[in-house]
């Protein structure tokens, strides 16, 4: 499964974090971005409990001051099962 989520961070650490960020194997795509949000992720994991994992494991970096997260929709567009 994949899911976009969406990161606000304290300014001045974006680059960091995303370096920290690219390092993680849940991680298929990061980019900094302008507007309300400062970092976008596209991640993948397990049905079960992957995304709980991932976004207790996004809350706990510093710096990071709050996510939104976007859960992918199958057979709506961008999916194997369109």
């Amino acid at each position: 499964m994949q899911t976009y989520i969406l990161l606000t961070c304290n300014p001045g650490h974006e680059k960091e974090i995303i370096t920290l960020l690219k390092s993680m194997d849940f991680v298929l795509e990061v980019n900094g971005i302008w507007g309300k949000y400062d970092i976008f992720l596209k991640v993948k994991h397990d049905i079960e409990s992957g995304l709980d994992r991932i976004i207790e494991t996004l809350r706990q970096i510093e710096n990071v001051t709050s996510s939104y997260t976007m859960p992918i929709l199958f057979g709506q567009g961008g999916t194997i099962d369109d």
